[in-house]
């Protein structure tokens, strides 16, 4: 039994986008709970500074190359001997248009990492857990990073509302896969938090009129307010909790 039930001593995890944002301060979290971490992001020098700041492990890897994926994984591996949890977080958001001005590069961009990226990491990482507990090991955590914008309408940005929409539905197919070796998979939806992908929006005066007055905690997320759920799902007490989306937005999107 764990020191304490959110001990994470032994464990280890795996976090895409990890450098930055809410990656990071997931990873932070973990690592606080005696978590071994790799960090993985496309950024060398970002990356490895990220690292080294939070005793981290780290690997270059761009998560919409499946094949990169696949070596990635098997390097960690071969370091940690053991993979306990993939946080599939890297994802990417193209600036606010219209769905008439949107072209097809634009979608393929967004699917490219947000779906494609998290299916790859999700695969790579099953692989192993299923081989795990066959041998008498059934434990695995597979978490992804969704949005409100896959449960709310995410008007100029439907094909990053479509993305995560298909995370979601990913874990849920996944949970029923995969629960009978132990596995549980679930998706975190972030609301407004602070990362480099909304700094646009923090800057504008105008969305953040409109934002704050809907959020009943009356400010925006920031990257450790993501450390918690991370840290949870993680730890055997979550063992049961499987197929989930778990929303972490700070009231956002109740109204």
């Amino acid at each position: 039994m764990p020191a304490h039930l959110f001990d994470l001593t032994g464990r280890v995890a795996i976090m895409t986008g990890g450098a930055t944002g809410l990656g990071l301060g997931m990873a932070e979290a973990l690592i606080s709970m005696g978590c071994t971490v790799e960090i993985w992001g496309r950024r060398p020098k970002i990356v490895e500074e990220a690292a080294e700041k939070i005793g981290a492990s780290f690997q270059i890897c761009d998560v919409a190359d499946k094949s990169a994926v696949d070596a990635a994984f098997a390097k960690s591996l071969a370091t940690h001997k053991a993979v306990h949890g993939m946080f599939a977080n890297a994802g990417i958001a193209d600036p606010r248009a219209t769905s008439l001005d949107r072209d097809e590069d634009a979608w393929r961009r967004v699917l490219a990492v947000n779906v494609e990226g998290v299916a790859y990491c999700f695969r790579a990482a099953a692989v192993h857990m299923r081989e795990r507990a066959k041998n008498g090991d059934p434990f695995g955590r597979l978490i992804g990073t969704s949005s409100v914008a896959s449960i709310m309408g995410a008007a100029y940005n439907e094909h990053y509302g479509a993305s995560k929409g298909a995370v979601n539905s990913m874990v849920r197919a996944l949970a029923v896969e995969y629960g009978r070796y132990g596995v549980t998979v679930n998706a975190i939806l972030p609301g407004f938090a602070r990362s480099e992908m909304t700094e646009g929006i923090f800057e504008d005066e105008k969305m953040m009129g409109a934002v704050l007055p809907r959020v009943p905690m009356r400010r925006l997320g920031e990257p450790e307010d993501y450390g918690g759920i991370a840290a949870y799902l993680m730890t055997d007490v979550a063992g049961y909790h499987t197929g989930q989306c778990f929303t972490i937005d700070g009231g956002y999107s109740i109204f």
